[in-house]
């Protein structure tokens, strides 16, 4: 694409949404995003692995792998600390992002809520931190003069919702609150005009799959039938069905609209408990097993006599204590390996509460990336190929919880995002369109731009979509 045609792009980011949700099962209720399906071209995003909000974005929009950006999950272990973590946050991310490099060619950017934008980021243009920006926090806007500007314009500007409420009534309440005065800053800063790059993510949906998936999915273990929620996923939709086409009436024909997950959304079965499990298996041994249900950190461990120990999340993180780099270090170097691959083949045993075979899968960092840089994991785990939870709580006395150990939450996270391109003057021309991985949308977004894509990106432009963004 020549560059001097001066393309502009809005990237609309939804959080957590699956493809055969959005593409099948909604698509027909939802007339605006139907449109542009049917006048565009759209397919299934694989997200990355873990396909977790946070590294997810930023993979997507650098197009590099967890590993190389050092980031698998929000919180991290600080260094070989047991206790001690750190949480992710935008001076994480050292590689370049489109953003970036679209500022190299003089773009101008707008950014709202792309996960981690807090602190603040300077870019070409105008940013609005994302959801793990402090409540109450008056420093969310780059320039920082653009907070006023948004609290003059909704109040007070809301990040993200208490979602692990068991107040479903009021998480209903403050999402279409929080999602309302998002679109008003959307819309607002979309109407001045200052861009050629704008991307946003709603954080909302995310929220809404978490607390209300059981009520929706009828596959899921824990539906009940003609409940009071079961319209809940679908309204929330529709909502924003509305709201994108108020943004398509703001923009000309000639500028191109992507929308964009994450990652998918799938039933949870319920959680496993890997410290239990490890304690059984003699991996982690406790001086004294809780008379209550508390976090590991607060668990009294033998850490002299500890092998190895998890942590809790969509997927599991095993660390092993090793000798010359844990500080009560048990297992030689020279057995480190050969201990691994024994919990390893343990942990691909594990089968489901009533024997069933489960489906799990356990990498090794340095065998899943070819760089795994940061405070990565010894092991990474989804047990049951994520359909079940991993609990790092302690004190349940079971293996198998039917809830999740640290407040309600009815889904897991899933690989199948969307994508989803459209531009008001062109039609598919019904492109039967091959899935992308979600290292692919950084060289595309750059190829749409008109602008150069580095050698180092792990990702590609698929030939069907830049044959359809040049037709």
């Amino acid at each position: 694409m020549n560059i001097n045609s001066k393309p502009k792009l809005l990237v609309i980011g939804l959080d957590s949404v699956p493809s055969d949700l959005l593409f099948k099962d909604l698509a027909k209720d939802l007339p605006t995003i139907k449109k542009m399906m049917d006048n565009g071209i759209f397919t299934t995003l694989e997200s990355c692995h873990p396909p977790i909000t946070v590294p997810a974005w930023m993979v997507m929009m650098s197009s590099k792998s967890p590993g190389k950006l050092g980031v698998y999950g929000f919180r991290h272990r600080k260094g070989f600390s047991y206790k001690e973590g750190w949480l992710t946050n935008s001076t994480t991310i050292k590689e370049p992002r489109v953003w970036d490099l679209l500022a190299k060619q003089d773009k101008k950017i707008c950014l709202i809520g792309v996960p981690p934008t807090y602190p603040p980021i300077q870019v070409n243009g105008s940013l609005v931190s994302c959801f793990i920006t402090p409540k109450d926090n008056t420093d969310f806007t780059y320039p920082p003069e653009l907070a006023k500007e948004i609290t003059d314009l909704v109040g007070k500007y809301i990040f993200d919702v208490k979602f692990r409420n068991d107040d479903r009534d009021e998480v209903i309440k403050s999402l279409y609150e929080m999602t309302e005065k998002r679109f008003e800053v959307i819309k607002h800063l979309m109407k001045k005009g200052q861009w050629d790059y704008f991307m946003f993510v709603e954080i909302g949906v995310d929220r809404l799959h978490h607390m209300f998936w059981k009520y929706y999915d009828k596959t899921h273990p824990r539906y009940e039938p003609n409940n009071k929620y079961e319209k809940v996923i679908p309204e929330y939709y529709k909502f924003i069905d509305t709201k994108i086409s108020e943004l398509l009436s703001l923009i000309d024909e000639n500028t191109y609209v992507m929308i964009v997950s994450d990652h998918g959304t799938a039933s949870m079965k319920g959680a496993f408990c890997i410290n239990e499990w490890l304690i059984k298996e003699g991996y982690l041994v406790l001086k004294k097993y809780p008379s209550s249900i508390i976090p590991l950190d607060e668990a009294d461990v033998d850490w002299e006599k500890t092998t190895a120990w998890g942590w809790g999340g969509y997927y599991a993180r095993i660390f092993f204590n090793v000798k010359g780099r844990e500080s009560s270090g048990k297992i030689p170097m020279n057995e480190f390996k050969k201990v691994r691959d024994e919990l390893q083949a343990k942990l691909l045993a594990i089968t489901g509460p009533q024997g069933e075979k489960l489906d799990n899968r356990v990498f090794c960092p340095e065998d899943l990336y070819d760089e795994a840089n940061g405070a990565k994991p010894d092991l990474m785990v989804y047990f049951d190929n994520l359909f079940w939870r991993s609990a790092g709580t302690l004190g349940h006395q079971v293996l198998y919880l039917s809830e999740n150990d640290t407040g309600p939450d009815d889904s897991v996270h899933w690989m199948d995002g969307v994508f989803l391109l459209y531009k008001k003057s062109k039609s598919n021309g019904h492109v039967n369109l091959d899935r992308l991985s979600i290292y692919d949308i950084a060289p595309t977004i750059l190829d749409i731009m008109g602008a150069p894509v580095p050698n180092d990106m792990q990702g590609k432009v698929s030939t069907q979509v830049s044959r359809w963004i040049k037709n």
